[in-house]
């Protein structure tokens, strides 16, 4: 999957706009959970780590939901995903 972001765009301009897409997600539901999320480990992510949670971002919000409340499995890509780990573990 390819990331929505921009080839030049700054690192500070991707965290904010990972953040803001995390918490405008269309469903209240992937709002307070990505929101939550994103405005808590977003600054600190790498740069391969915010480029994993932008082509992340790209699924849409009732396969995230399932697999963060794991109704369904996630696709292997997906699950291998560190900041998947992180969002899965933050759930606790």
């Amino acid at each position: 999957m390819e990331s929505a972001g921009r080839k030049d765009e700054t690192t500070e301009n991707k965290r904010k706009r990972l953040i803001f897409r995390s918490g405008h997600r269309g469903t209240k539901e992937m709002d307070i959970i990505l929101g939550t999320f994103a405005t808590k480990n977003v600054p600190h992510f790498s740069e391969d780590e915010l480029t994993d949670y932008d082509d992340l971002l790209c699924h849409n919000d009732p396969d995230l939901y399932n697999w963060i409340t794991e109704k369904e499995s996630p696709p292997d890509e997906v699950a291998r995903m560190s900041v998947f780990q992180k969002l899965m573990s933050s759930r606790n």
